[in-house]
């Protein structure tokens, strides 16, 4: 490496060579010098400033690109699963219901997934097996709808008595209550529709009636009317009976009269829908909001269908039943 140094007697300057070793060390220390100006540059900028790697930028914009992807379909997940829910309990609580049928079981899928998106192909998994059972479960639903003819009308849907304000009162619900009688919390397997005397009660379902009671304790002069399809419904604490046991009825047909037998503390209805064995809330089942006109319309086309004279009187009934109950034993 060439060196000039300035020569005071000659005015001039005069080549001076360096040892190579001074050289060496001196090429050494620049690039040494070099690399560090440059590495304290790239510190500065990736770590001090934040400043992400091009590699890391790249990666860090497609995974922002699929997690915005992936939030959008999560939001459309979560809207379709809000409306499959709807659809899952239309079906379980109105339609497989109203056939008789046993309640689907629920559809459950285990988040077990190690990634973000491992769960979300989970949960799309999941949907369509749900969307399949209901596909099925309609599809089920629709060939008992055909075959079943006329069921709809022996599921109890109407009030037991005429919806007509001011001449009833809904008082004690079904569920817990305290007992009006004894004081103490009980469940209330019915619905209490407290009116006045001898106002009528009518079947709320096609049906045959199972059974007619006349006693002075518990529910009273009670009908129970077999509606088939894994329904029954009992009128309790009537005043009078006017139908027998093995009576076909239609919906709308007199059954008695509003009273106050049994175990009671005022003039009430006492109402029981039950299905498959186990009391259910007799106001799912009847609208109290039903139009008077409706109602009568359909009680005065029953009348007028009647044949066979006037219905039979408690009197009647009650000797008819002595005398099946007398065969019996016979």
């Amino acid at each position: 490496m060439k060196r000039f140094v300035y020569n005071p007697e000659t005015l001039s300057y005069d080549e001076q060579r360096l040892p190579w070793w001074q050289a060496l060390i001196r090429f050494v220390l620049a690039a040494v010098g070099a690399v560090a100006v440059v590495g304290a540059a790239l510190w500065l900028y990736f770590f001090y400033l934040g400043r992400d790697l091009p590699k890391t930028a790249i990666l860090r914009s497609q995974n922002e690109a699929w997690q915005s992807r992936m939030g959008v379909i999560r939001h459309k997940l979560d809207v379709y699963e809000s409306t499959l829910r709807g659809v899952e309990d239309r079906n379980d609580k109105v339609y497989r219901t109203i056939f008789a049928l046993d309640p689907l079981r629920d559809s459950v899928y285990a988040d077990s997934a190690a990634t973000a998106m491992q769960a979300l192909d989970l949960r799309l998994d999941a949907v369509q097996d749900r969307i399949n059972i209901q596909m099925n479960s309609l599809g089920e639903v629709a060939v008992v709808a055909k075959e079943a003819g006329d069921m709809v009308s022996h599921i109890p849907a109407v009030p037991p008595i005429l919806p007509k304000k001011g001449t009833y009162n809904l008082s004690s619900p079904f569920g817990t209550r305290v007992d009006p009688v004894y004081g103490v919390a009980a469940h209330h397997l019915g619905q209490d529709i407290a009116s006045s005397v001898g106002n009528p009660v009518y079947a709320t379902g096609d049906g045959v009636v199972e059974k007619v009671d006349f006693k002075f304790t518990g529910y009273g002069n009670e009908v129970v009317i077999d509606h088939g399809f894994g329904y029954k419904t009992r009128y309790a604490h009537l005043n009078t009976i006017d139908v027998g046991v093995g009576q076909v009825l239609k919906r709308g047909d007199r059954i008695g009269e509003v009273g106050k037998s049994g175990k009671v503390t005022g003039p009430h209805l006492h109402y029981e829908v039950v299905f498959k064995g186990n009391q259910i809330n007799p106001m799912s089942f009847m609208d109290m909001e039903m139009p008077v006109e409706e109602y009568r319309a359909m009680i005065g086309k029953r009348s007028a269908a009647a044949v066979g004279g006037p219905p039979p009187s408690a009197a009647s009934m009650s000797e008819r039943q002595k005398k099946q109950g007398t065969n019996g034993r016979q």
